[in-house]
C-alpha cells in the first residue's frame, strides 16, 4: 500500500485519441488513464496528486510511449516502472503476463489464467484487468473473453475503444491486409 503521506504527482496530456492522464511516485507509476472526457477519475483515486508540466525522464518516456502506441506505433511500453505495492499478488501476476502480449497480437482471459496455472481462473483474470490501474501499459485490451470476442471493456468506450486500439495495433504491425507491403 502506498502511504498516504508518500508524495504523489500527475499529468494531463494529449494524444491521437484524446487528453490521458498518469500518477505516479517515487517508486514508479501508480496509475494511467486512457482518453476520458474528464480526469476527474484520477482525481478522485489519487486526491493528494500534485499536477505537475515538468517531467523526471522516466516519465516523460512513459507518456511519449503511451502517445506512440495510440498513434499507431507498434510500441512496447514493458520497460516503464509500475508502483504495485497494495495490488494483490494474482493482480500483478496478471499484469505481468498481460505485459508480455505484444502489439498486435492478443490472449483470452482463459489463456492467461493457464499460464497462471489456473484454468478455472478466466473471471478473477477478467476483474483484475477491468480493475487495472495502469491501461495503456499494462495493455488489457489485447485480453479478450472465450473465442477471440473483445468483450468487456471498463474504459470510457467501451469494447468500442477496445475495438479501435486494437485496429491501430493491428494496422502499426502490418496485420491489415492494406497496409502490409508488397511481396516483390
Amino acid at each position: 500500500m502506498i502511504p498516504p503521506d508518500e508524495p504523489l504527482w500527475s499529468h494531463s496530456f494529449d494524444t491521437s485519441l484524446g487528453r490521458c492522464g498518469i500518477v505516479w511516485s517515487e517508486h514508479g507509476v501508480v496509475a494511467s488513464l486512457l482518453p476520458d472526457a474528464s480526469l476527474a477519475r484520477l482525481a478522485r483515486r489519487h486526491p493528494t496528486a500534485k499536477p505537475v508540466t515538468e517531467l523526471p525522464s522516466h516519465i516523460a518516456h512513459a507518456v511519449d510511449g503511451i502517445r506512440a502506441l495510440l498513434a499507431g506505433e507498434a510500441r512496447d511500453l514493458g520497460d516503464i516502472q509500475l508502483d504495485e505495492r497494495g495490488i494483490p499478488e494474482f493482480r500483478r501476476q496478471v499484469h505481468a503476463l498481460t505485459r508480455a502480449i505484444p502489439p498486435g497480437q492478443t490472449r483470452t482471459y482463459g489463456e492467461i489464467a493457464a499460464a497462471l496455472g489456473q484454468p478455472g481462473a478466466a473471471r478473477a483474470v477478467g476483474r483484475a484487468e477491468g480493475d487495472n490501474p495502469f491501461p495503456p501499459i499494462v495493455p488489457c485490451h489485447r485480453v479478450m473473453g472465450a473465442g477471440g470476442e473483445p468483450t468487456g471493456f471498463s474504459a470510457p468506450g467501451g469494447v468500442e475503444t477496445k475495438r479501435r486500439m486494437l485496429l491501430i495495433e493491428a494496422r502499426a504491425v502490418g496485420q491489415l491486409a492494406g497496409d502490409q507491403q508488397p511481396l516483390f
